[in-house]
């Protein structure tokens, strides 16, 4: 039941951003994902409202939703842009520990690939 809960157009109560419940915003709103599967961005416009949800881990979230019309084209990807993200996603599968290129994105938490951590498991 977060419908009625979430429903304040004027912002009232929720420090002057309009809110809504969730999938009741209104038409020419849409969030950061629905603009760029659009290939569009905010482009610096401000929030012009919220959609607000119960999350299962208890309390509340919000999605900020922006203006269809005021929203811009993505930047296109460009070599220096590509490079960058190339060598980015390179160094997430590289451990640290022995400097082997793994085939997936290392756990964050471990920090190195799993048979460096296999390892210093069974040392530990």
């Amino acid at each position: 039941m977060s419908g009625p809960r979430h429903w304040d157009p004027e912002g009232r109560h929720h420090g002057g951003t309009p809110t809504y419940p969730w999938r009741m915003a209104p038409c020419g709103l849409f969030t950061r994902r629905q603009l760029r599967a659009r290939g569009l961005r905010p482009g610096g416009q401000p929030v012009a409202g919220q959609v607000m949800w119960r999350s299962r881990f208890g309390g509340t979230r919000p999605a900020y939703l922006y203006r269809l019309d005021h929203a811009k084209p993505v930047r296109p990807m460009t070599e220096a842009r590509a490079a960058a993200l190339a060598k980015a996603n390179a160094a997430r599968r590289t451990c640290r520990a022995c400097g082997r290129v793994a085939g997936y994105v290392l756990p964050a938490h471990l920090g190195t690939c799993l048979p460096c951590a296999d390892g210093a498991a069974l040392a530990a």
